[in-house]
């Protein structure tokens, strides 16, 4: 049974539990964890892994608390855009097409969760 204090749970409901269209939160912090592990777990197919045994290794380590990925994981695994990271890094050259095609490439990743 995952315990959490109740300031965490104030904090995932506020930012990390999804909503429906009425802002209320339609997941518990179980249900969020095996979001994430669902998700993340999908990968490991690249690589001939079994998804399955990974995502019940993602969710043990994020149900015992051992292990948490970042903030936009926490929110978007699982969603249709499913942002994952938390920074980017874009090139920008010295001239005008350079930045707009940056400013353009910046709106989208920020469209993206």
């Amino acid at each position: 049974m995952l315990e959490l204090t109740e300031n965490a749970l104030r904090v995932l409901r506020a930012r990390y539990l999804l909503k429906n269209d009425r802002g209320e939160v339609v997941e518990s912090p179980e249900e969020m964890f095996r979001r994430v592990a669902s998700h993340v777990a999908r990968a490991e197919e690249l690589y001939g892994e079994d998804a399955a045994a990974w995502e019940e290794r993602f969710f043990s380590l994020m149900t015992g608390l051992r292990f948490l990925p970042n903030s936009p994981t926490l929110m978007n695994a699982g969603k249709e855009l499913g942002q994952l990271a938390a920074c980017f890094v874009l090139p920008v050259d010295d001239s005008m097409e350079s930045i707009f095609d940056t400013l353009k490439k910046t709106a989208l990743i920020l469209q993206s969760g």
